[in-house]
């Protein structure tokens, strides 16, 4: 598996139809279309991104493909309240491709346990490196170990770890309290 494939990648959530999500910088939404379809009408999909026109991209592929448990939400996942949804609102907060390029990985990450319910559950998928020039600079690639120093100490506690690719790593946390 070359590259984090989300059809395959997705296998690994553990998701239950009937999940709320909320997927931190869902971009055109490849992991939030597949979301969807498993947590069923019963569950909802929160796509936040900074970039309305991805959000608008996914919105014409959804209703494309029949989906309507997405909400699209044009939000800053880096601040509290950035998300502009409620406290324990959601059972998994999703964060694919995106972390390594986050400013404020503590902001993003209060966010997350801020939305996520009493035993919820945050999925980072990222790189393990550059490649080719695919990907992030060298200098920004963030392994599993630091991500899970990271929410570790942020009131997390890693549950799995999963391959999602030849250049990709997978990590589910639980929120602690």
């Amino acid at each position: 598996m070359p590259f984090a494939i989300p059809e395959n990648v997705a296998k690994d959530f553990g998701l239950l139809a009937g999940e709320e999500i909320a997927e931190f910088g869902s971009s055109i939404g490849p992991y939030a279309l597949i979301c969807a379809k498993i947590v069923g009408p019963s569950g909802k999909v929160y796509a936040i991104d900074v970039q309305k026109d991805l959000l608008e991209h996914l919105r014409h592929d959804a209703e494309r493909q029949g989906l309507k448990n997405i909400d699209y939400i044009w939000g800053d996942i880096e601040e509290i309240g950035g998300a502009k949804l409620k406290d324990n609102l959601v059972d998994v907060v999703l964060m694919a491709s995106v972390f390594f390029q986050l400013e404020d990985k503590n902001g993003a990450i209060s966010e997350a346990k801020r939305l996520l319910r009493p035993g919820g559950r945050l999925i980072l998928v990222d790189w393990t490196d550059s490649f080719g020039g695919l990907g992030p600079r060298p200098e920004v690639v963030f392994s599993p170990e630091t991500a899970d120093n990271l929410l570790s100490a942020n009131g997390f506690t890693k549950i799995k770890s999963f391959t999602a690719g030849d250049h990709h790593y997978g990590l589910i946390f639980k929120k602690i309290a």
